[in-house]
């Protein structure tokens, strides 16, 4: 075919806020209804907080038909097809449409200052919906069901099992664990186990990061941006060193929209510190339940969606890993590719090998998420990027 497949990593998808209640279960609506408001006026003092209030603003003009994309099937269609996308992985929504899931169920998923049982509710919510949009393409989309893991062990292996039942092709749990148990912990053994089993792909992205650490006051947007993404990788810091991706070889992480330029120092200093140094050493055993070196276990168990991505990260694929790296839109967010996403891609790979496009545009995550490309092919012929456009000779 001449032309490329193109699954977005990177993509989100949420209800206009009011019409989760409708997903909820009827016992938690008085609630939501409490909540709802308080709901918004966070999300704009967030909007505002990060300096993006004007920017979304000003950005929004025009484009709201292709917004509503974040919960319009149709709208959603029009826009992947014009963007050259046959297939997305969904994460939840947040700040730019106001559609963060209800109850702290939204991209951050956080442990201060919520009800567990309202929290599960959230995702519960969310995830069902999330369900029946993916439904209606069920070829293009991996949707990932919400689970927060963190209150209850035993209501998350029944929420992945849902998840699978219905479609869903991976779950997004929180990045930051606060006061709970971290995920070196061995309770959470039986969900790695059922996500391994079910082949479901265990989904981190950035947003969440310690707010009251930097304040209100000016640089704070700088302080949050410099940190966010290592509060994306410390799961996988865990996962390394606990054995978890030792006793479970086949178990799935992503970690999306963190950028993929930590990868190669990230795994320098991670083996660095495997190997038996004079520094290590007296530290005592920490490494004979790994059979691997750390970036051996990355090379196997990880893949990074590097949202947008720049030229510099596609001239670093091979530090990173030509099969760890999967390109995202970020639709609909207005620090993603649409809609300029032709020419950034462009940008981006213009003049690499075609094969090597080929894995980082799509290939890679049709693997990881289990896309069938048989069946996305037609698709594929007629609104995937054509080869040529990314030609070194190309005007």
């Amino acid at each position: 075919m001449d032309r490329y497949l193109v699954i977005s990593s990177d993509c989100h998808a949420g209800l206009p806020p009011e019409q989760y209640r409708d997903y909820l279960e009827p016992k938690y609506r008085d609630a939501f209804d409490v909540a709802l408001p308080i709901q918004i006026e966070a999300t704009k003092e967030a909007a505002k907080k990060f300096l993006v209030a004007d920017i979304n603003e000003d950005w929004r003009k025009g484009a709201e038909t292709g917004l509503s994309g974040a919960w319009d099937h149709d709208a959603r269609v029009r826009v992947l097809d014009a963007d050259g996308i046959a297939g997305e992985v969904i994460f939840p929504d947040g700040v730019t449409e106001m559609n963060s899931p209800p109850f702290g169920a939204g991209i951050s998923l956080p442990t201060e200052g919520i009800v567990p049982e309202l929290q599960w509710a959230g995702a519960r919510a969310h995830n069902r919906w999330l369900a029946e949009l993916c439904q209606m393409a069920p070829e293009r989309r991996a949707g990932l069901a919400i689970v927060p893991v963190l209150w209850d062990v035993d209501e998350a292996i029944l929420e992945v099992k849902w998840a699978k039942q219905n479609g869903l092709k991976g779950v997004f749990i929180p990045c930051m664990w606060g006061k709970q148990d971290g995920y070196h912990h061995p309770k959470y053994d039986p969900f790695w186990a059922i996500c391994e089993d079910l082949g479901m792909v265990v989904n981190f992205h950035s947003g969440a990061a310690p707010m009251e650490d930097y304040g209100d006051g000016r640089g704070m947007v700088g302080m949050y941006i410099s940190e966010v993404a290592w509060w994306l990788t410390r799961p996988l810091t865990l996962l390394i060193w606990s054995g978890v991706l030792e006793r479970y070889p086949r178990l799935k992480v992503a970690l999306t929209e963190g950028t993929s330029i930590w990868v190669p120092e990230y795994l320098a200093l991670l083996d660095f510190r495997y190997e038996d140094t004079p520094y290590s050493s007296k530290l005592g055993d920490y490494t004979s339940h790994l059979s691997m070196k750390p970036s051996e276990y990355f090379a196997r168990n990880v893949l990074v969606g590097a949202s947008c991505m720049p030229r510099r990260e596609a001239e670093m694929r091979h530090e990173v890993g030509l099969k760890q790296m999967a390109w995202g839109s970020d639709y609909p967010h207005p620090e993603g590719s649409w809609p300029e996403t032709e020419s950034q891609m462009t940008t981006t790979f213009r003049g690499l090998p075609e094969d090597e496009i080929k894995l980082i545009l799509g290939q890679n995550a049709a693997d990881w998420y289990g896309f069938d490309t048989e069946k996305l092919a037609p698709l594929v012929a007629r609104v995937g990027p054509p080869k040529s456009r990314f030609s070194a000779q190309a005007p």
